[in-house]
């Protein structure tokens, strides 16, 4: 499980109002309201219900739902970028769609854009697809 964060630490702690390291339901619908993420009485429930221990959600509970939503944003984020290194009309990032990218950051051939895809090109196929894509941020 991984780790909380010092903010997400203090977040949760600021609405465990009883401070026994546990929130309810309530609690949880409040929090994620503050947060950006409002939840109706039932769909909080609907959330908190799989993270539950006597009705109440901990701080690990808490820490991986705050933690996911910041790994679909990051998703989501890591999706965009990948939108802007292919062509219009196309599914993956080919050498020129690359070339057409990083052109505008500096002066690089297709040739130089075949080998870095071909660092990343899991199937093969001389394009990168998105899990592709994300292969090689996660690396770099």
């Amino acid at each position: 499980m991984k780790t909380c964060t010092t903010y997400c630490k203090r977040v949760f702690n600021s609405f465990d109002e009883d401070k026994d390291g546990k929130i309810t339901p309530l609690q949880l619908q409040s929090c994620l309201a503050m947060m950006g993420g409002g939840l109706s009485a039932e769909e909080a429930e609907m959330v908190a219900q799989p993270l539950l221990s006597a009705g109440l959600v901990g701080l690990a509970e808490f820490a991986s739902l705050v933690e996911a939503d910041d790994e679909e944003e990051k998703r989501e984020d890591l999706r965009k970028a990948f939108e802007m290194y292919k062509n219009e009309g196309e599914e993956c990032i080919t050498p020129r769609s690359l070339k057409n990218m990083l052109g505008r950051l500096g002066d690089w051939s297709v040739d130089e854009c075949v080998v870095m895809i071909n660092k990343f090109d899991v199937n093969g196929d001389g394009v990168l697809c998105f899990q592709e894509f994300q292969l090689m941020m996660m690396i770099n």
